[in-house]
């Protein structure tokens, strides 16, 4: 069996919080589910599994694992795909920064809301049944408790990084207190009322846990160094950033030296089904397929991004790479370092030759994370050449759906090989087995390392940087195996550069460590740079794709997502506050 813990989305009717039937709307109930009937240790443990169970209960229109369209499509990382501006429209107008109306029915940020707080009331419930459970009675109850507020912070970081302004909702409050509680609290405070959760289970966890699955004190800490981080760039009301705290700084570093773990020897593992919960996964939401269930565990959040013009794989061709992303990967031809200022003054793999491919110009080196990240015809896809026939895995112009509007550069991390037996098929969208990392060691060694050079230490930021770029710089032999041209050249960077060169290196670094992966948007939003860097982006994005022509991200309003309309209607109006600008 693939996993140690299983998650799974249904449980026994004595316990169960909702249902997985597509009837469940008309099930008629025969009674009410309160603490004080199920507050027995076995079902305890089995609604923590429910908890855990929520923050993998998503979908291709309501996600909450995969950011691909919140933090890709809405960066320079990713275009929507699909077959034009109307397929999926709702995700086009977030490409366009055109989200002025806060009601998009139910599709997408508010299904993602939902889905979220379903998560968190998941938690809360197990909460309110484990804290009435005397201790003797329960000899896991601490621990649990801090798994379940790990799980309710999870939630609550990823509504605060998407819509800013929500309401902390907890196990001991009232219906009433519940019906009052805002959503307009103070930055700072909201931060710190996350932390609590985080803080409560890295105290009270293990470092490691026997089950794989669980969060423990080594995840805590991750998410600690996290959450310092972005709390560190304050914000005014109109999302300016008006200061970086070096106390919160020091936060990240002391939580990042808290974590133990290592970067896969290839940087390919981290995307590959048979390497999950490897040494760099610090936390990830399990799926898993046959393990003894009817139809398994298996994720469709991206189902429907995998290519579509080849009987390959299945539908619907979303979720392209931007020029702009590919051009990011080119590297100095003596030095192998990115070309940090002029990486997009000219583009490669833009000329489509009469079989399909498109042949890098002479001269050029690639940094070959490129070729982990991006489909781009001619070169192999996902480290193969071969399924069925002779060089059937060689990415070819055709696999793109609508190349003509978005461009042929498919996504790939998303993606296996198509006989994997990690993937099912649900009509014509693919499901996968595969984890999604929520948080990886690349991602925790580059928090201290932003948090060293804001605090001007800066050669040991730049050594952090140099150690992601030297793995990327050994992680070429799958594509080589597979046929692909080798035209890597990757270099360290120096010791005794600026701080203002070193951030730069920093901001670009996690570009590329984390292409097309969802954090873009978010780190952006979070420097204070998501309207010069996406606006410069879109002024030059416009000569290449027609459908960007009106697109124009509005300082103060775009950096976060309208609060759903249909929650600020059904808390009666005046209870949550609008973002503004919606």
């Amino acid at each position: 069996m693939k996993k140690n813990i299983k998650i799974i989305g249904c449980l026994l009717a004595t316990i169960i919080l909702s249902a997985c039937s597509k009837d469940f709307l008309e099930y008629e109930p025969e009674g009410v589910l309160s603490s004080e009937n199920v507050a027995t240790a076995d079902n305890a443990e089995a609604l923590v599994i429910a908890a855990y169970a929520a923050i993998g209960n998503d979908d291709m229109i309501g996600p909450i694992t995969s950011q691909w369209i919140y933090g890709s499509v809405r960066s320079d990382d990713a275009y929507k795909g699909g077959g034009g501006r109307g397929d999926v429209n709702e995700i086009d107008r977030y490409e366009q920064y055109n989200l002025t109306e806060a009601d998009m029915g139910d599709a997408l940020t508010p299904r993602t809301w939902t889905l979220y707080y379903r998560a968190i009331s998941r938690a809360n419930f197990a909460l309110s049944v484990i804290n009435e459970i005397p201790d003797a009675d329960y000899p896991n109850k601490a621990i649990r408790q801090a798994e379940l507020r790990f799980l309710r912070a999870h939630s609550y970081f990823m509504l605060k990084l998407i819509f800013n302004k929500i309401p902390y909702i907890t196990e001991d409050m009232t219906a009433e207190e519940k019906a009052s509680t805002s959503n307009d609290i103070d930055n700072d405070e909201l931060w710190n009322t996350i932390a609590d959760d985080f803080l409560f289970a890295y105290n009270t966890l293990p470092q490691s846990q026997d089950q794989v699955g669980r969060a423990d004190k080594n995840a805590a800490a991750a998410y600690l160094a996290k959450l310092r981080l972005y709390q560190a760039y304050e914000q005014n009301d109109t999302h300016q950033v008006t200061n970086i705290n070096p106390s919160k700084l020091q936060e990240v570093i002391d939580y990042a030296d808290d974590v133990t773990g290592a970067l896969e020897a290839d940087y390919g593992n981290n995307f590959l089904d048979g390497f999950d919960n490897g040494p760099e996964s610090i936390w990830a939401v399990q799926f898993s397929i046959n393990d003894g269930t009817t139809v398994g565990r298996t994720s469709f959040v991206t189902g429907l991004n995998s290519p579509q013009g080849t009987g390959l794989y299945g539908c619907c061709g979303f979720h392209l790479a931007s020029q702009n992303m590919v051009n990011a990967f080119k590297t100095d031809v003596v030095t192998g370092l990115p070309l940090l200022d002029t990486f997009n003054n000219t583009n490669i793999f833009n000329v489509v030759d009469a079989n399909g491919k498109t042949p890098l110009s002479p001269g050029i080196t690639l940094d070959p994370r490129i070729d982990h990240t991006v489909g781009i015809p001619g070169r192999p896809f996902k480290y193969r050449n071969t399924v069925n026939t002779s060089g059937d895995m060689i990415y070819n112009f055709t696999w793109a759906r609508d190349p003509g509007v978005y461009g042929y550069f498919g996504n790939m991390k998303e993606q296996q090989a198509p006989d994997c037996s990690c993937y099912v098929k649900e009509g014509p969208f693919v499901g996968t087995s595969k984890n999604i990392d929520f948080i990886r060691y690349a991602d925790v060694l580059l928090f201290k390392a932003e948090a060293l050079i804001q605090l001007n230490q800066v050669d040991a930021g730049v050594t952090i940087i140099n150690q992601i770029r030297t793995r990327a710089a050994a992680s070429t032999q799958r594509q080589i195996a597979a046929g692909a041209s080798n035209v890597y050249n990757v270099g360290t960077y120096p010791m005794g550069m600026s701080k203002a060169d070193a951030f730069k290196a920093l901001m670009f670094e996690r570009r590329l460590e984390f292409g097309m992966e969802g954090p873009r948007f978010f780190d952006l939003v979070r420097w204070g740079m998501a309207e010069p860097v996406l606006n410069a982006y879109l002024a030059v994005e416009k000569t290449r794709r027609d459908f960007l022509a009106n697109a124009q991200f509005t300082a103060g309003r775009d950096e976060y997502y309208p609060i759903p309309q249909r929650e600020i209607d059904f808390t009666g109006g005046g209870l949550y506050k609008q973002n503004p600008g919606y």
